[in-house]
């Protein structure tokens, strides 16, 4: 199966060597940086590692959000014929070491697998004071309730692998969210098309160099999608009973 890694980054100039070098020796398959006008040394340690022939980059102008950048790279991916495509951190949060975890779940005949931080009553998360802890199990518990996806433990987990089935699926076109909104967006959009997604336990780091992403306006879109995808699926209720 050809596989490809797609990592969003900006300003991982202190973490994105290392991610690269333990990516390409954990799993057999390419890697896709995009990245949204870094000012640090990210793209120049990027470019580094071109020689590779595995490892490619796309660069956007300016910093326009992680789910957009998936979705970038995505496209980008399902234009050349990749039928894997994973969703990884750039700050050492996810363990490459896992890559070949979702494989082997993925042969379960799943089209989403998702990389899950909580599932069977665990917390499996290195590194986060109680308030994060608290703010992301809510999270969760909201989203989860809100659009009646309480099988699923953890929505908004930026870890995880969709089959190039899943993502024709979905329809990106139809995705509008950003930040952890998206992630519980695409599970909920795969979910609602009937595909089969699993989730599988992983541990995650808290982040190894940079900044936190984490802003009021990412958390204010989280809020809200759950409102909206409901109201989206009651209008096709009653478009489709007229």
């Amino acid at each position: 199966m050809k596989t490809l890694i797609v990592i969003p980054t900006y300003n991982e100039g202190s973490t994105i060597e290392r991610v690269l070098n333990t990516t390409l020796e954990a799993i057999e398959g390419d890697i896709l940086v995009v990245d949204d006008n870094s000012s640090d040394a990210t793209k120049e340690l990027v470019r580094n590692f071109f020689d590779t022939g595995r490892v490619f980059m796309l660069e956007r102008p300016s910093k326009l959000g992680l789910g957009t950048a998936y979705i970038y790279g995505f496209r980008w991916g399902l234009s050349r014929g990749y039928d894997l495509f994973f969703e990884m951190d750039a700050d050492n949060s996810h363990n490459p070491a896992a890559l070949p975890w979702f494989l082997k779940e993925l042969r379960g005949g799943y089209d989403v697998v998702v990389g899950s931080r909580y599932l069977h009553h665990t917390i499996s998360v290195v590194g986060w004071d109680f308030k994060r802890l608290l703010l992301s199990k809510f999270g969760n518990w909201y989203a989860a309730t809100l659009l009646g996806l309480k099988q699923f433990t953890d929505l908004t987990s930026g870890y995880r692998c969709y089959t190039s089935k899943a993502l024709k699926a979905i329809g990106l076109e139809k995705i509008k969210s950003n930040g952890y909104a998206f992630q519980i967006e695409m599970v909920y959009r795969s979910h609602r098309k009937g595909l089969k997604v699993a989730e599988m336990p992983i541990i995650f780091y808290e982040r190894g160099g940079g900044g936190s992403k984490m802003s009021r306006k990412i958390v204010r879109e989280a809020m809200a999608l759950p409102f909206k995808l409901r109201l989206e699926a009651i209008r096709h209720i009653f478009k489709d009973n007229i």
